[in-house]
């Protein structure tokens, strides 16, 4: 048997206990697919990020595991490995390449901790009422559809991404979203029918002053009930704030999203949109830092980096 440090670190946040959780173990060298998974499993977080060597004109890689299976990029698992990486002095502050399983994406790390993620290219489109409407999306959500008719005729529901997918649905006022109780199984089916990796659910009825909108992330088709802050996400949804012109013309330079209020873990997300390029800021405090003790692999283990 052998140890691994493994930490738990709090994303979206300055304070522990709040904000999106994620594992983190800062050296995953020649960890099979297997174990990267029964570790996430072991550490039950939403996603851990498993930290390799790159090369090749990235600084590290990183590969991301729910408890249930890999996705290809995970944002609060991020911006919490780099902030876990800068304030234990294993990286210094600056810029940096991050191998992703959807390419490489370029990271900053401020003087006080703040990471930046710069994520892909923003893609959005919109869903035809057709295919999705507001009493079978509402039916799903566990939302009165007037709630969704409301602001759909302004702000469609759309599929939006930045590496990862999500189905954007704009909610009428912050006691509609409150109330949302979701039916895991039709969010699935919703979200396989649209590839994507769940619904993000929003309202400009936010609860601080100084946020731009609050938001609600459900995920059960990648294991997660409902993802209390969510930078993928959050870069989606600033990218298709922007396509869909929600400012009339005058996009802020910064937009904050708060999100995971509704399950006592609350955090904010900073967003900065500037034509195709998206980035994603927020800072992270480690809550949990220890040895985590793995089974031999077994032999028909497939290591991969």
């Amino acid at each position: 048997m052998e140890t691994r440090r493994a930490l738990l670190v709090d994303a979206f946040t300055d304070e522990p206990l709040a904000g999106n959780v994620a594992g983190v173990l800062p050296d995953a060298a020649g960890l099979s697919d297997d174990r990267m998974g029964r570790v996430a499993a072991e550490l039950g977080a939403s996603e851990t990020a498993f930290r390799f060597e790159a090369g090749d004109g990235a600084d590290e890689r990183l590969r991301y595991f729910t408890p249930s299976t890999e996705v290809d990029l995970c944002g609060h698992a991020t911006i919490a490995s780099y902030a876990a990486l800068y304030a234990a002095g294993e990286i210094d502050a600056g810029e940096r390449t991050l191998r992703t399983n959807v390419g490489d994406l370029s990271i900053r790390v401020d003087d006080d901790g703040t990471v930046w993620m710069r994520q892909n290219s923003p893609t959005v489109e919109a869903v035809d009422e057709t295919e999705l409407d507001a009493d079978r999306l509402g039916d799903a959500l566990g939302i009165d559809p007037a709630a969704l008719r409301d602001v759909g005729a302004d702000l469609p529901v759309a599929v939006a991404s930045t590496g990862l997918p999500w189905l954007v649905v704009p909610v009428n006022f912050l006691e509609r979203l409150g109330e949302a109780e979701p039916d895991a199984a039709a969010v699935e089916d919703i979200s396989n029918a649209h590839d994507a990796a769940g619904i993000y659910a929003f309202t400009f009825d936010a609860i601080d002053a100084a946020s731009t909108l609050h938001g609600r992330a459900f995920a059960p088709a990648v294991g997660v009930a409902e993802d209390p802050v969510t930078g993928t996400a959050s870069g989606a949804v600033g990218a298709y704030l922007r396509s869909v012109d929600a400012f009339d013309g005058d996009f802020p330079d910064e937009i904050r999203f708060e999100q995971g209020h509704f399950v006592d873990r609350p955090g904010h997300v900073r967003v900065r949109v500037e034509g195709d390029e998206v980035r994603v800021g927020g800072r992270a405090v480690v809550s949990t830092e220890g040895e985590l003790t793995l089974p031999a692999e077994r032999e028909d283990d497939i290591i991969e980096a």
